[in-house]
């Protein structure tokens, strides 16, 4: 038995003794080949000089949005504009839709519908455009389920003098004027990062659970995660990346396997999905890992060197019991009717004339100047952050 905690020690001082800080990591695997764009470090934070690293904003390309053919001109009308995203009847796109029934109130010559299937099916989505375009609207907002099929039916709305803005989920770029990213790869990393920071410290050590290594948005997140790391914070530590596969059990297993295998030497876990971050949340409240402040709710009462931080991206409703019970403190997402909110004062712009090819901003109400990005998208901003504090006021 003496001999068997001898080689757990021996493994586990091995184990910290190798793992490379997150700066030293070569670029990582699932990466692919675009330049990453690491933020401004938080104040008091001093930054280091990668090699190799691109500290540049990003190029602004010129506009490769579409364009309407014959639109009426109804600079200051009012305008009745139908709402088709991938699905109605959850909360996420009830949220979309309450900012944008917000937005057309306060601008006060905007009416909006919301319409579409009850499941995320494409070939329904494009019956539902279909259908609006013959009737006849003067705009289409919309989030896609599939990227391509839907745009030769949106190019036949621009073709019909209607104007289309998408969010959440675009289609190709030529079959919309403007599309509402929610949030871009280094604005994710970033508040990702920082928070993660504020938990366990600019030298904590931390695992990844993600999808896959070839999910194309999660990969992204982490490249960029990586640069900002070796950009603002050298002294973390990164011991491993592993896959859960968008199965949420098997992300609760990966997470006690890494728990097991590094024990107090790890400090935080990213979950990268709406499914891995729930699945590693319930692994590390089942091994009574919270921090030691959560002794009070019930939820276990570590000592400090063992406590394991969970930050992640998810929705609201998803995470709520683990930040209810303090194991979680920082969700990662956005807003959501935020998104809906600036989509129909893009529309507006659109048809006043306000926001063209050449325009680099826009105008947004309450959400003020939003940025032009990638040639035709308008950028919601950082994501938004839930915490105990504001979480019981979304529903999604």
């Amino acid at each position: 038995m003496k001999k068997l905690f001898i080689l757990v020690v021996v493994v586990v001082l091995a184990l910290a003794l190798s793992a490379p800080t997150f700066a030293q990591e070569e670029r990582w695997v699932g990466a692919d080949d675009a330049p990453t764009h690491p933020l401004d470090c938080p104040e008091g934070v001093t930054p280091v000089e990668m090699e190799g690293m691109t500290e540049e904003p990003m190029a602004a390309p010129e506009y490769n949005g579409g364009a309407t053919e014959g639109a009426p001109d109804l600079a200051g009308q009012p305008i009745t504009l139908i709402d088709v995203p991938k699905l109605i009847g959850i909360g996420y796109f009830n949220a979309t839709t309450l900012g944008q029934q917000q937005a057309a109130e306060e601008l006060g010559n905007v009416t909006v519908t919301t319409d579409g299937p009850t499941e995320g099916d494409i070939v329904q989505q494009i019956e539902f455009l279909e259908r609006y375009i013959t009737q006849g609207v003067d705009g289409i907002l919309f989030a896609a389920n599939d990227p391509v099929a839907i745009s030769p039916t949106l190019r036949d709305a621009l073709a019909q003098g209607i104007h289309v803005v998408g969010y959440d989920a675009g289609s190709e770029p030529d079959a919309r004027e403007w599309f509402v990213n929610q949030a871009e790869f280094n604005g994710i990393a970033k508040s990702m990062v920082d928070s993660m920071v504020a938990e366990i410290g600019a030298e904590g050590r931390f695992a990844i659970v993600t999808s896959s290594f070839t999910a194309p948005n999660q990969a992204r997140w982490i490249a960029e995660m990586q640069a900002y790391i070796a950009h603002c914070y050298p002294t973390l530590t990164w011991l491993e990346t592993v896959e859960s596969q968008e199965d949420q059990q098997l992300a609760f297993q990966q997470t006690q396997a890494l728990i097991q295998k590094y024990g107090a030497e790890l400090d935080g876990v990213f979950g990268m999905s709406s499914v891995a971050f729930p699945g590693a949340a319930d692994a590390v409240q089942q091994a009574s890992l919270c921090t030691p402040d959560d002794a009070a709710d019930g939820v276990g009462a570590p000592d400090a060197d063992s406590a394991v931080s969970i930050v992640g991206l998810s929705t609201p409703n998803q995470m709520k019991p683990f930040v209810e019970n303090g194991c979680v403190e920082s969700v990662v997402l956005w807003n959501p009717i935020d998104l809906g909110y600036a989509a129909v004062y893009a529309m507006r712009a659109i048809v006043d004339g306000e926001l063209t090819p050449e325009s680099t901003s826009l105008e947004s109400g309450r959400l003020g100047t939003l940025q032009v990005v990638n040639g035709s998208e308008i950028l919601l901003g950082l994501p938004f952050v839930y915490t105990e504090e504001n979480i019981g006021d979304f529903d999604f």
